[in-house]
């Protein structure tokens, strides 16, 4: 079994900033990637920011880049979120993502349970 743990959701203004972690642990054998979705009322779940464990390689939506940085901790098999000049537009569910495979040897594809992120005008 494997499970993803997030933190550091939580309400801000506009222009400020949230930092959000999500540490997976488990029978994990390997992690390929892990990475950040979000999802707002009313609108489909999106990818925010995914990086590559392998080579520390990043992707980012174009809503947020060179706004948000996704860094990982590879020893502690977690990944960072971090947020700067957040806009009311941010405010979404956020959840973490990890492509991993199992200690049985199964890849899978792993969800976080979601932390609330709240951007006020």
């Amino acid at each position: 079994q494997v499970q993803l743990v997030e933190s550091g959701g939580g309400l801000v203004q506009a222009g400020g900033s949230l930092r959000l972690s999500c540490a997976a642990s488990g029978s994990i054998f390997s992690i390929n990637a892990m990475g950040w979705y979000r999802q707002a009322p009313g609108k489909q779940r999106e990818l925010v920011a995914v990086i590559i464990r392998s080579d520390g390689s990043t992707n980012y939506a174009d809503s947020v880049k060179g706004r948000f940085t996704i860094s990982r901790d590879n020893a502690k098999n977690t990944v960072y979120l971090q947020m700067n000049s957040l806009k009311p537009e941010d405010t979404a569910v956020y959840y973490c993502n990890a492509a991993l495979t199992t200690g049985w040897g199964t890849y899978i594809d792993s969800w976080g349970q979601g932390t609330q992120v709240t951007v006020s005008s």
